[in-house]
């Protein structure tokens, strides 16, 4: 970051602080309409996003391969953005007024999303006085919020975009609980506050995890749940409380509840962490029992066994390319889950959960697409680019917004130095809102979070 951007954020400037649906052939989300829009608003926003774009200039990206986000790929092809915006995408634009930018023999991709981390929540240095986020005090804890334990000031914020062209994620509480809390979406800008980095009209998401982990926490515990039974009992009687409570007109106000009538009320979406096939087709049951929906399933490494309901109840699958049997429900994971799943026609999208990981989602998704190709399932390059563009918008809610190159969303850009599924493909240029946030040529352009300021090997994204 240059010294002008660091001051922006030091002092607070005005100008750097303020205020899976489905085609049925082949997984492709239908974006909605590129207008700029906001999603529907929270229950509640007592802590509203402050964020402003950096400031930025008219842009022309010219003469690069360009993958839309849309499952398009465009040759020798000029992207405009202008004051924040995708202004156009196309051949013979007039430059005038545009600072150029070569792209020849360069790739550009919307910028990339991650609907699944911890940045923030388990920052850099990993040592305990940093871990917040698992509040494993109960087994639903839908009153705690994870924006409020995000550090801004985590260096991993700066490796995701440096080296993984990140421009908005998802950071959500842990899973040792059966209800972890909300999530936050946050664009990937240096910030003093949490709140600066807030994505606008973002909805809240609400953390859900079933298996083993909530099991294991609490059986630990000697108190319920123990036992997947149990995970599903509390959750039940849990919803049924909140419908109580939803129905009740003399209510005194409950932090929790209010999260769970928000989802019930479909302001807040459902992320649940889920491995097992079986376990994913009983929370949608459980989902439609009680009248709300899963946006995703995260990790889901047995998906590929049911991706025809999936695909029929309009659920996302975030995964890994080949995690496997590091748990017991983790065991009949296999590489071809995402690709199995892609070719169902249901929504695919590839996550991290890591902070290493988050810096190459690209080689990710690359990875996935391999392993389909090797049985027969041949992916084309700009479907693979949905799954870390639009497809994650789209379980977040923010898809209007951005996550593809269409006129009138948000300028989140990557300019990539080679294809972006080639293992030797870096990020060259990152905008955010127009914004150049990163630039591997400048080394004013590569930004240090404060923590780093004077720490050995300072701002190193090797």
């Amino acid at each position: 970051m240059n010294d002008a951007l660091r001051a922006l954020v030091l002092a607070g400037g005005a100008l750097a602080l303020a205020a899976c649906s489905t085609n049925g052939s082949g997984g492709e989300v239908n974006s909605a309409s590129a207008t700029p829009a906001t999603a529907s608003p929270a229950v509640d926003a007592p802590y509203p996003s402050t964020y402003k774009p950096y400031p930025g200039a008219p842009t022309a990206l010219v003469g690069a391969t360009v993958y839309d986000g849309t499952g398009r790929k465009f040759e020798n092809t000029t992207v405009l953005l202008r004051d924040g915006r995708i202004e156009a995408v196309g051949s013979g634009l007039d430059l005038a007024g545009y600072t150029v930018v070569d792209g020849s023999g360069k790739f550009v991709t919307p910028g990339v999303i991650d609907v699944h981390s911890h940045l923030g929540d388990y920052p850099s240095p990993a040592v305990a006085a940093h871990a917040d986020g698992n509040e494993m005090t109960d087994p639903t804890t839908p009153d705690v919020w994870a924006e409020h334990s995000v550090w801004p000031q985590d260096p991993g914020f700066s490796r995701a975009l440096a080296n993984g062209g990140v421009t908005s994620l998802q950071i959500l509480p842990g899973s040792g609980n059966l209800m972890g809390g909300r999530s936050v979406t946050l664009k990937n800008v240096p910030s003093r506050t949490v709140q600066g980095m807030k994505f606008p009209g973002a909805p809240y998401g609400f953390k859900m995890a079933c298996g083993e982990n909530p099991k294991r926490v609490y059986g630990n515990k000697g108190r319920k749940p123990m036992t997947r039974m149990g995970n599903f009992a509390v959750d039940r009687q849990t919803w049924l409380d909140a419908k109580e409570y939803a129905a009740d007109e003399d209510r005194k106000r409950d932090l929790g509840q209010e999260t769970l009538v928000g989802v019930l009320d479909g302001e807040i979406l459902v992320h649940n962490h889920c491995y097992r096939a079986d376990e994913m087709a009983l929370v949608m049951d459980m989902a439609k029992e009680m009248g709300y929906r899963v946006s995703a399933f995260h990790h889901a490494v047995e998906s590929y066994k049911i991706a025809d309901l999936l695909r029929e109840n309009d659920v996302c699958s975030a995964v890994w390319a080949d995690w496997y049997g590091f748990k017991m429900e983790s065991y009949d994971a296999i590489p071809e889950n995402a690709a199995l799943i892609h070719n169902s026609g249901a929504c695919i999208i590839i996550h991290s959960d890591d902070d290493n990981g988050i810096q190459r989602l690209n080689q990710e998704a690359a990875k996935a697409q391999a392993a389909g190709k090797r049985m027969g399932i041949d992916i084309p390059d700009a479907d693979v680019i949905r799954w870390f563009t639009l497809n994650p918008a789209h379980a977040m809610g923010i898809d209007a917004m951005t996550g593809s190159l269409e006129p009138g969303k948000m300028a989140d850009v990557v300019l990539w130095n080679g294809n972006p599924l080639s293992v030797y493909s870096r990020p060259e240029k990152v905008w955010i809102d127009g914004a150049l946030m990163f630039d591997a040529m400048d080394p004013k352009r590569k930004p240090v979070s404060d923590f780093e300021l004077g720490q050995p090997g300072e701002g190193d994204v090797k």
